[in-house]
């Protein structure tokens, strides 16, 4: 008999923002991380109200790479670097901190009168302890530079790293598989081993996996070596997160990863200090530093 593909089950937290939620997997009381990905949010599916729109106000980061990816809707991202650049459905932002960076993340202007979309996934990754402190950078990929692999009534966009025998040419800091997969009712799509660590997250609809029916908003932590088979009798969106493990463990303090202790310590004081530099086109206004322990991340 075959080993069951699941090694471990993960149920989000979800969050109510007053006008969408968030579920969160990872990081996990029972997992911190899969591969480099230490955290997970699912934000939406949402319509927003008319005139409003997500307003993340200037935060900081250090030690870690941000994924944002999206199925609907559009968000504004402007950083210390001087970046200002649109995500829309499809393309992905990969905002390297490094030694430490300042961003804001808000809803386009244009979008907000009839009440915005909200549907998307946003990863951290933490990055290897030799490239911690590597200097800050933004990239954006465009939804047509990402392959787009076909299965049996199903298509996978590569996010990051190679899947199927197609590479996106994404950015990678460390060993890393990331694909947004889409099944038509009845499609099937082969989920091999080739990551040490694997996760699988229905984010819409419904899916199985080798027979096994997978929840909506939970994080399936794959079996490493076994290879199954993913299918939909109704249509799903599936993400597919992993890579390589950590070379060690991480510590995470509001929006500070690290494998340091006193380098959160350090950004903590920092950040109150006012020793970040604010992205140039919206300093108005920041997040202050929480005085209590903080959730993982603000969406105020």
């Amino acid at each position: 008999m075959s080993e069951e593909p699941i090694f471990q089950t993960l149920h989000p937290t979800t969050h109510d923002l007053g006008g969408f939620k968030v579920h969160r997997t990872l990081p996990h009381r029972e997992r911190t991380t899969v591969g480099p990905f230490i955290f997970f949010d699912q934000m939406g599916p949402a319509k927003l109200a008319e005139g409003g729109g997500i307003d993340v106000r200037p935060h900081p980061h250090i030690n870690l790479a941000t994924v944002t990816y999206l199925f609907a809707g559009a968000i504004d991202h402007r950083d210390s670097l001087g970046t200002f650049a649109t995500i829309e459905p499809g393309a992905v932002n990969l905002m390297t901190a490094g030694r430490g960076i300042a961003h804001s993340e808000r809803s386009p202007a244009r979008l907000r009168a009839d009440g915005p979309e909200l549907s998307g996934i946003q990863t951290w990754l933490a990055l290897p302890s030799a490239k911690e402190e590597i200097a800050p950078a933004f990239e954006h990929t465009s939804k047509d530079r990402l392959p787009v692999v076909e299965g049996a009534g199903a298509a996978a966009r590569v996010v990051m790293g190679t899947l199927w025998g197609a590479a996106s040419p994404v950015t990678c800091h460390s060993e890393t598989i990331y694909a947004d997969i889409n099944l038509d009712a009845g499609g099937a799509m082969p989920i091999d081993p080739e990551a040490d660590e694997r996760a699988l997250y229905v984010a819409e609809g419904e899916a199985s996996l080798d027979g096994l029916p997978l929840e909506r908003s939970v994080l399936y932590v794959l079996r490493p070596g076994v290879s199954a088979t993913l299918r939909s009798a109704a249509g799903a969106h599936v993400m597919l997160c992993g890579g390589a493990p950590l070379d060690g463990p991480r510590h995470v303090w509001w929006n500070f990863v690290s494998s340091r202790r006193e380098r959160i310590q350090q950004a903590k004081d920092d950040w109150r200090q006012g020793r970040f530099v604010l992205p140039p086109d919206d300093s108005g206004e920041y997040i202050p530093l929480p005085v209590q322990r903080p959730l993982t991340v603000s969406y105020p």
